[in-house]
């Protein structure tokens, strides 16, 4: 019989990656960008162009490879391509030692 293991909601902590926050953080920026670009139906070199990156590392990014992308250049993506972004700092739970970082679309 096959166990299942319930996960969290970060899959690369799951994973065992150290930078686990910051690859959730990432993914969900590049997916946005993703989602974004095909609903203005951008081809990549056309998104590439507007957001002031080379389109191989576009494709890269949209891909999952997020290595030499910062979150403030995704974060630039997304107000290039009409997005305002708010960053809202808050006190931490009193049940954790760190806080944490999140991505919420509206």
């Amino acid at each position: 019989m096959t166990q299942i293991e319930k996960g969290s909601t970060n899959v690369y902590a799951d994973l065992g990656f150290e930078n686990a926050e910051e690859m959730l953080v990432k993914a969900r920026l590049a997916t946005k960008i993703g989602e974004i670009i095909r609903r203005r139906k951008l081809t990549q070199a056309q998104a590439a162009e507007l957001l002031g990156i080379p389109q191989p590392k576009l494709s890269n990014m949209l891909r999952g490879q997020f290595r030499g992308i910062s979150e403030t250049k995704m974060i630039e993506c997304l107000t290039r391509l009409g997005r305002n972004v708010e960053i809202v700092v808050k006190s931490a739970s009193r049940s954790k030692a760190a806080g944490q970082v999140s991505v919420v679309f509206a």
